[in-house]
Protein backbone atom coordinates (compact mmCIF):
# COMPACT_ATOMS: atom_id res chain seq x y z
CA UNK A 1 0.00 0.00 0.00
CA UNK A 2 1.50 3.32 -0.51
CA UNK A 3 2.03 5.87 1.70
CA UNK A 4 0.14 9.31 1.92
CA UNK A 5 1.82 12.30 1.90
CA UNK A 6 1.52 15.10 4.84
CA UNK A 7 -1.17 16.81 2.78
CA UNK A 8 -3.14 13.89 2.48
CA UNK A 9 -3.85 13.75 -1.36
CA UNK A 10 -0.62 12.42 -3.66
CA UNK A 11 0.77 9.14 -2.92
CA UNK A 12 4.71 8.80 -2.27
CA UNK A 13 6.40 6.05 -4.79
CA UNK A 14 7.45 2.79 -2.38
CA UNK A 15 9.31 0.03 -3.58
CA UNK A 16 8.00 -1.85 -6.67
CA UNK A 17 8.71 1.20 -9.11
CA UNK A 18 11.27 -1.33 -10.99
CA UNK A 19 8.40 -3.95 -11.03
CA UNK A 20 5.93 -1.84 -12.69
CA UNK A 21 8.55 -0.46 -14.96
CA UNK A 22 9.17 -4.47 -15.99
CA UNK A 23 5.39 -4.93 -16.34
CA UNK A 24 4.81 -1.84 -18.62
CA UNK A 25 7.58 -2.48 -21.29
CA UNK A 26 6.36 -5.97 -21.70
CA UNK A 27 3.10 -4.39 -22.59
CA UNK A 28 4.61 -2.18 -24.69
CA UNK A 29 6.49 -4.58 -26.34
CA UNK A 30 3.46 -7.16 -26.67
CA UNK A 31 1.46 -4.44 -28.32
CA UNK A 32 4.49 -3.31 -30.80
CA UNK A 33 4.26 -7.39 -31.96
CA UNK A 34 0.72 -7.46 -32.21
CA UNK A 35 0.96 -4.33 -34.13
CA UNK A 36 3.51 -5.40 -36.46
CA UNK A 37 1.79 -8.74 -37.35
CA UNK A 38 -1.65 -6.67 -38.22
CA UNK A 39 0.41 -4.76 -40.82
CA UNK A 40 2.55 -7.42 -42.05
CA UNK A 41 -0.47 -9.59 -43.18
CA UNK A 42 -1.17 -9.04 -46.99
CA UNK A 43 -5.23 -8.23 -46.96
CA UNK A 44 -4.92 -9.12 -51.04
CA UNK A 45 -6.12 -12.09 -52.43
CA UNK A 46 -4.06 -14.52 -53.52
CA UNK A 47 -2.23 -14.49 -56.82
CA UNK A 48 -2.00 -17.89 -57.59
CA UNK A 49 -6.59 -17.63 -57.93
CA UNK A 50 -7.80 -15.13 -60.75
CA UNK A 51 -7.28 -14.13 -64.24
CA UNK A 52 -5.13 -11.68 -65.86
CA UNK A 53 -5.75 -8.06 -67.69
CA UNK A 54 -3.92 -5.47 -68.81
CA UNK A 55 -4.26 -1.70 -68.74
CA UNK A 56 -2.17 0.84 -70.60
CA UNK A 57 -0.64 4.19 -68.87
CA UNK A 58 0.85 7.19 -70.05
CA UNK A 59 2.28 7.87 -66.67
CA UNK A 60 2.26 5.12 -64.16
CA UNK A 61 4.36 6.65 -61.64
CA UNK A 62 4.38 4.17 -58.45
CA UNK A 63 2.91 1.25 -59.95
CA UNK A 64 5.21 -1.80 -59.42
CA UNK A 65 4.79 -5.45 -59.40
CA UNK A 66 2.94 -6.26 -56.32
CA UNK A 67 1.13 -3.38 -56.52
CA UNK A 68 -2.43 -3.67 -55.09
CA UNK A 69 -5.57 -4.00 -57.40
CA UNK A 70 -8.87 -2.01 -55.91
CA UNK A 71 -12.47 -2.07 -56.42
CA UNK A 72 -14.43 -0.02 -54.03
CA UNK A 73 -11.55 0.25 -51.88
CA UNK A 74 -11.44 -3.14 -51.19
CA UNK A 75 -8.22 -5.29 -52.75
CA UNK A 76 -8.94 -7.28 -55.04
CA UNK A 77 -5.94 -8.50 -56.77
CA UNK A 78 -2.65 -7.14 -57.69
CA UNK A 79 0.43 -6.07 -60.60
CA UNK A 80 1.58 -9.00 -61.73
CA UNK A 81 4.08 -7.25 -64.44
CA UNK A 82 5.10 -3.98 -65.62
CA UNK A 83 6.50 -2.83 -68.79
CA UNK A 84 7.02 -0.15 -71.63
CA UNK A 85 4.69 -1.13 -74.69
CA UNK A 86 6.31 -0.42 -78.47
CA UNK A 87 4.26 2.95 -78.01
CA UNK A 88 6.60 3.85 -74.71
CA UNK A 89 3.60 3.65 -72.63
CA UNK A 90 3.83 1.48 -69.49
CA UNK A 91 1.83 -1.79 -70.00
CA UNK A 92 0.99 -3.53 -66.59
CA UNK A 93 -0.58 -7.03 -66.50
CA UNK A 94 -3.15 -7.34 -63.22
CA UNK A 95 -3.81 -10.46 -61.98
CA UNK A 96 -7.79 -10.04 -60.65
CA UNK A 97 -9.60 -12.60 -58.74
CA UNK A 98 -12.16 -15.00 -60.52
CA UNK A 99 -15.16 -13.83 -58.45
CA UNK A 100 -14.47 -10.05 -59.40
CA UNK A 101 -16.23 -9.97 -63.36
CA UNK A 102 -15.31 -6.63 -64.86
CA UNK A 103 -17.52 -5.48 -67.88
CA UNK A 104 -15.69 -4.25 -71.26
CA UNK A 105 -16.49 -0.65 -69.97
CA UNK A 106 -14.54 -0.64 -66.85
CA UNK A 107 -11.65 1.97 -66.13
CA UNK A 108 -8.59 1.74 -64.46
CA UNK A 109 -7.11 4.67 -62.63
CA UNK A 110 -4.07 5.49 -60.43
CA UNK A 111 -4.90 6.40 -57.02
CA UNK A 112 -2.70 7.14 -53.92
CA UNK A 113 -3.27 6.30 -50.18
CA UNK A 114 -3.53 9.56 -48.58
CA UNK A 115 -1.68 12.49 -49.69
CA UNK A 116 1.89 11.01 -49.07
CA UNK A 117 0.71 7.08 -49.35
CA UNK A 118 1.64 4.32 -51.86
CA UNK A 119 -0.11 3.98 -54.83
CA UNK A 120 -2.35 0.94 -56.29
CA UNK A 121 -4.76 0.64 -59.08
CA UNK A 122 -8.41 1.61 -58.21
CA UNK A 123 -10.84 -0.29 -60.93
CA UNK A 124 -14.14 1.14 -61.68
CA UNK A 125 -16.83 -0.60 -63.33
CA UNK A 126 -19.12 0.84 -66.15
CA UNK A 127 -22.76 -0.10 -67.44
CA UNK A 128 -21.92 -2.33 -70.14
CA UNK A 129 -22.87 -5.83 -69.96
CA UNK A 130 -20.46 -7.51 -71.66
CA UNK A 131 -17.80 -8.99 -69.35
CA UNK A 132 -13.91 -8.60 -70.22
CA UNK A 133 -12.33 -12.17 -71.10
CA UNK A 134 -9.08 -13.55 -69.26
CA UNK A 135 -6.24 -11.84 -71.30
CA UNK A 136 -8.29 -8.49 -71.70
CA UNK A 137 -7.25 -5.30 -72.20
CA UNK A 138 -8.82 -2.54 -70.13
CA UNK A 139 -9.37 0.31 -72.43
CA UNK A 140 -10.12 3.15 -69.97
CA UNK A 141 -7.63 4.67 -67.86
CA UNK A 142 -6.06 7.37 -65.67
CA UNK A 143 -2.80 8.34 -65.07
CA UNK A 144 -1.00 8.54 -62.14
CA UNK A 145 -0.99 12.24 -60.53
CA UNK A 146 2.35 14.00 -59.37
CA UNK A 147 1.71 16.17 -56.10
CA UNK A 148 4.54 18.62 -57.55
CA UNK A 149 3.39 19.23 -60.73
CA UNK A 150 -0.18 19.46 -59.38
CA UNK A 151 1.05 22.10 -56.90
CA UNK A 152 3.32 23.91 -59.66
CA UNK A 153 -0.31 24.24 -61.57
CA UNK A 154 -1.77 25.85 -58.90
CA UNK A 155 1.01 28.24 -58.06
CA UNK A 156 0.91 29.51 -62.10
CA UNK A 157 -3.07 29.89 -61.98
CA UNK A 158 -2.56 32.20 -59.19
CA UNK A 159 0.35 34.13 -60.78
CA UNK A 160 -1.84 34.69 -63.91
CA UNK A 161 -4.83 35.47 -62.22
CA UNK A 162 -3.03 38.31 -60.35
CA UNK A 163 -1.00 39.53 -63.71
CA UNK A 164 2.88 38.01 -62.51
CA UNK A 165 2.77 35.13 -64.39
CA UNK A 166 6.03 36.44 -66.69
CA UNK A 167 7.01 38.68 -63.72
CA UNK A 168 8.64 38.38 -60.38
CA UNK A 169 6.00 39.01 -57.19
CA UNK A 170 6.33 42.21 -55.71
CA UNK A 171 8.18 42.12 -52.02
CA UNK A 172 5.53 43.33 -49.21
CA UNK A 173 8.45 44.52 -47.31
CA UNK A 174 9.92 48.15 -48.08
Amino acid sequence: MAAVSAVGRAPMVTKGGDRDTMTGAAVVLVGALLLGIVYARDNAPSTEDGYTLTARFQRAEGITVGSQVRMAGLPVGKVVAAELDPQFRARTTLKVANNVLLTTDTAALIHTDGLLGGKYIELRPGGDEAVLKPGGEIAYTQDAIVIEELLEMIIAQGKAKRGYLDKPIPSMTK
